[in-house]
Parts: structure tokens; C-alpha cells; sequence
């Protein structure tokens, strides 16, 4: 299966990472394979995540110990 991000999401995605980035490079990493595993687990179990509307699905991940600003 192939997916593709929303440009805005794409674009959040980006953004979150580099602000990660900024506060420790490490955690950066954490939040990038945290985004990755979700990508993966999506892709091998599309179905397996609630719908939230029409056909969009949501897949939570795990909280960071420091919250991007966009998310305050």
C-alpha cells in the first residue's frame, strides 16, 4: 500500500520535527520513528483504526515530554 501526506500535514510534520530538533536532536529522532512506526502500522492494518469521518481514520501515537507549540 502506498500513502501519501496532506500537504499541511506534511508541512506540520516538518515543522513539529524541526521544533524537536531545536529543543534535543534526540528527541527529534524519537518523534520522527514514533511517526514512522504509526506510518507502518497504518499501511500493514488500514482498516484497524476508528473512522472519524466518512474516510478518514485516526491513529493516535504516543504523548512527547515536550508538546509542540501548535499543540498547546
Amino acid at each position: 500500500m502506498r500513502y501519501r501526506f496532506h500537504p499541511n500535514a506534511l508541512e506540520e510534520y516538518r515543522e513539529a520535527a524541526i521544533w524537536y530538533a531545536s529543543r534535543q536532536q534526540t528527541l527529534a529522532l524519537q518523534f520522527i520513528a514514533t511517526i514512522e512506526n504509526a506510518i507502518q502500522r497504518i499501511v500493514e492494518n488500514p482498516t484497524r483504526w476508528r473512522v472519524i469521518n466518512e474516510d478518514v481514520r485516526r491513529c493516535l501515537t504516543r504523548v512527547f515530554p515536550l508538546r509542540h507549540p501548535l499543540h498547546n
